[in-house]
């Protein structure tokens, strides 16, 4: 039987920590579906379609691996696509005790679908989207942080919101 996983997140961008968590879930499962999700919590820096276009310019090299948009609840989403695995990244104990708690109410809204928690490679475990954002704010180089197609983007978006 096919297995199908997705893999949900704002990606506001998308990180090389992101990608190294998909690149190996691309090899457990036969199907992955990137999720942006759109968290009314955040004030994203990119649009829903620039995020969908960054994220499936960075993961153009994995075939199984697709992106797609979502505007609800990411246990809906997997409902509806006969989706039963949602993966997360995990870099500390802080993430894992909410990773955690969302797990356990995707679990009480759809008992079909369950929650698989990966590392990423321990040269992310400190990287995440919001510092990745502060970084390029202040010109540093983030060919180490972000794939090539967010570091021009990255460029381009925060040049324009400076002139």
């Amino acid at each position: 039987m096919p297995t199908h996983a997705m893999y949900p997140g704002s990606f506001d961008p998308i990180t090389n920590g992101h990608v190294d968590v998909i690149e190996r879930a691309a090899m457990m499962f036969d199907r992955v579906t990137v999720v942006v999700a759109v968290n009314t919590q955040k004030v994203p820096l990119f649009s829903e379609h620039e995020r969908i276009g960054l994220a499936r310019a960075s993961l153009k090299h994995l075939s199984n691996v697709e992106v797609d948009l979502f505007h609800g609840l990411t246990v809906e989403y997997a409902r509806t696509r006969g989706i039963t695995t949602i993966i997360r990244g995990v870099r500390a104990i802080s993430d894992f005790e909410y990773e955690f708690q969302m797990a356990l109410m995707n679990r009480k809204l759809e008992p079909t679908v369950t929650t698989v928690f990966m590392m990423p490679h321990e040269r992310y475990t400190f990287l995440n989207s919001s510092i990745v954002r502060e970084l390029a704010r202040f010109g540093v180089a983030l060919d180490d942080f972000v794939p090539p197609p967010v570091v021009a983007a990255l460029k381009e978006k925060l040049t324009v919101r400076d002139e």
